[in-house]
């Protein structure tokens, strides 16, 4: 089959997720690629999946799959997904323990999703674009959690084939911005912002890192904010 798709993207909508989405498109070819956005209850649910679908328009993905999971809202246990729980303002040391935004075990949701989907689309990898360093210290976006779940969809598939890649994980976020940037991904249609869904709060870890970096790089961010912090 000429047009067969051999890529699967984890697409949230985010900046990290354009940039892989954008770099797999690059690769492979955007008839050669499938994103995945998986729905699950987060605050700014509705956002995302716009940012999701928008960013596939722009990069020409045509196979598309939307999931809800209805899981990991039930859980609670994460700012994300707990309304009880608030979103907290950034401080100067992010990273240095897990937040109350850490949704628990996220990533295994999706990956098991993409896997799926890849095994039936007869897809060889999964791109997802977690990134270790200058994150929110979420355990997993490490480098030995996806050599893991590798181990285990080579033990748990049909044919064992199927390889998780993460080209952008030992990335600092300024060099995100830089490659998206020399890609041409589509940063004004992306969205990071933990609480708010018409302006970016500017306020909580995931703006404040994305803020910070793209200053570092001398570029403004695209996208509208409610407020940014003074520095």
């Amino acid at each position: 089959m000429p047009n067969a798709i051999n890529t699967v993207v984890t697409l949230s909508g985010g900046m990290d997720s354009t940039v892989c989405a954008t770099l797999a498109v690059r690769e492979h070819g955007a008839e050669h690629v499938a994103a995945l956005h998986v729905s699950y209850g987060q605050r700014t649910e509705a956002r995302e999946q716009r940012a999701f679908q928008e960013i596939c328009d722009r990069l020409g993905i045509s196979h598309r799959l939307v999931v809800r999971n209805q899981a990991l809202s039930q859980i609670g246990g994460s700012a994300l997904t707990d309304n009880s729980l608030a979103v907290p303002t950034a401080g100067p040391d992010i990273g240095s323990e897990v937040p109350i935004t850490y949704v628990p075990f996220r990533n295994a949701h999706f990956l098991s999703v993409a896997v799926s989907w890849a095994e039936v689309l007869g897809a060889s990898q999964i791109y997802i674009g977690a990134v270790e360093q200058d994150s929110s210290g979420y355990p997993d976006c490490r480098p030995e959690y996806y050599e893991a779940f590798n181990r285990l969809i080579q033990a748990g598939t049909k044919e064992g084939t199927i390889r998780i890649h993460t080209p952008l994980i030992a990335l600092k976020k300024v060099e995100i911005i830089r490659r998206g940037l020399e890609l041409g991904a589509p940063f004004e249609l992306t969205w990071s912002c933990y609480s708010r869904e018409d302006r970016a709060c500017g306020v909580c870890e995931s703006c404040a890192l994305r803020l910070r970096a793209f200053a570092a790089t001398g570029s403004t961010d695209p996208i509208p904010y409610q407020a940014k912090p003074a520095h």
